[in-house]
């Protein structure tokens, strides 16, 4: 089978993979994972680039796509062509049924729920251009179709997950005394919780400094790895707390520090609110937690439905509820937590590897090429 890819995610060549986001590592690992297949043949086009103006880098390559894509098709003769997202596969209205090939698109979450009117209206003439669409969560293919999407082209494949490209983990006692060298904390009689993630409302980090730390009975602290428009507010919020002591905003960290503090942790929290335009649509750092042997007590929203098996990788509960939450997290810490620990790696290994993953892809796509 011949795919031509094309993504606007991937960072510059010479720059170390770990100061990339989630969707840029899931486009990389994905390319990678169909490259490895016998009887997959692979044609791309990738733009390489930084954040640093990336909305007007995209602009002007999605312009270039205008006769780069057709003309490779044309060389290539692809049996499909798949697009990294939404973005990416935003061409199409302009291309004029140009291309022969059937088009398919991955979707993420936001890249559909975006909530610019302008773009909104123009996300229904895409999905009229595409013959299939994979989302990574059930809640993302329903947004989809709120949106103009057939459902009979859609269907919801998780993102996969390469254990492999955040490098080794330390060993627990190894990362517990990493993060106390390097942030100060005293992890002699506390558990270790940790949010990883960018700081947007939606992540719910200040909600969960305000409304759940002061009901958790453990001895915890509360490590928060990450950056972004929502970093003041929870600063805001960390500093009016009476548990400040026990809150540390560590900022965006290399994959060294990041592999060690998934090592250390005891619980992965993950306490998303709803926000009207805004979506989770997979959660992959959950995965990378899980890997690390931390389970997860996350909100039961969006794409985290699709990730967390209850009590298998951690607990779903009920969002925006704090009694809820804070007695999951006390009922997980006093419980079991070796054993779930454990499953919750044996879960992401046999469930979300590309190896597995990138086959349901395959299917797939053979199906829409039929």
């Amino acid at each position: 089978m011949k795919i031509l890819y094309i993504s606007h995610l991937h960072p510059p060549k010479d720059q170390p993979l770990e100061s990339v986001g989630g969707m840029q590592n899931v486009s990389i690992q994905l390319l990678s994972a169909l490259k490895r297949r016998s009887e997959v043949e692979v044609e791309s086009i990738i733009q390489h680039t930084s954040w640093k103006m990336i909305g007007l880098k995209t602009f002007f390559f999605l312009f270039t796509l205008l006769w780069k894509l057709p003309a490779l098709e044309k060389k290539f003769k692809p049996d499909v062509i798949l697009f990294s997202s939404m973005v990416t596969a935003g061409v199409l209205p302009f291309l004029l049924n140009r291309l022969k090939a059937p088009c398919v698109t991955i979707n993420h979450g936001q890249d559909v729920t975006l909530p610019f009117p302008v773009y909104q209206w123009y996300v229904p003439k895409i999905f009229s251009k595409l013959k299939g669409v994979i989302s990574v969560s059930s809640a993302t293919r329903e947004a989809s179709i709120q949106r103009g999407m057939d459902p009979e082209i859609g269907v919801a494949l998780p993102n996969g997950f390469d254990a492999g490209s955040m490098g080794d983990l330390p060993s627990k006692e190894e990362g517990r005394a990493v993060m106390e060298n390097k942030f100060g904390i005293n992890l002699e009689k506390s558990k270790l919780l940790l949010t990883v993630g960018r700081q947007v409302k939606r992540k719910g980090h200040q909600w969960f400094i305000e409304e759940v730390m002061e009901r958790i009975s453990s001895d915890v602290v509360y490590l928060v790895i990450g950056d972004g428009p929502e970093h003041q507010n929870i600063h805001n919020a960390r500093n009016l707390s009476s548990l400040k002591q026990k809150i540390v905003l560590a900022g965006k960290q290399p994959n060294k520090i990041l592999n060690a503090a998934y090592a250390a942790a005891d619980l992965f929290v993950m306490p998303n609110i709803p926000v009207e335009g805004d979506m989770e649509g997979f959660g992959i750092v959950l995965l990378e937690a899980n890997r690390a042997g931390a389970p997860a007590v996350a909100a039961d929203l969006e794409g985290i439905r699709d990730v967390i098996l209850q009590g298998v990788n951690g607990y779903r509960v009920e969002h925006s509820n704090a009694v809820e939450f804070a007695a999951r997290i006390d009922e997980v810490l006093t419980g079991d937590l070796v054993k779930l620990s454990n499953s919750a790696v044996e879960y992401v290994r046999e469930t979300f590897s590309w190896n597995s993953v990138v086959e349901r892809y395959i299917k797939f796509l053979r199906k829409v090429n039929e």
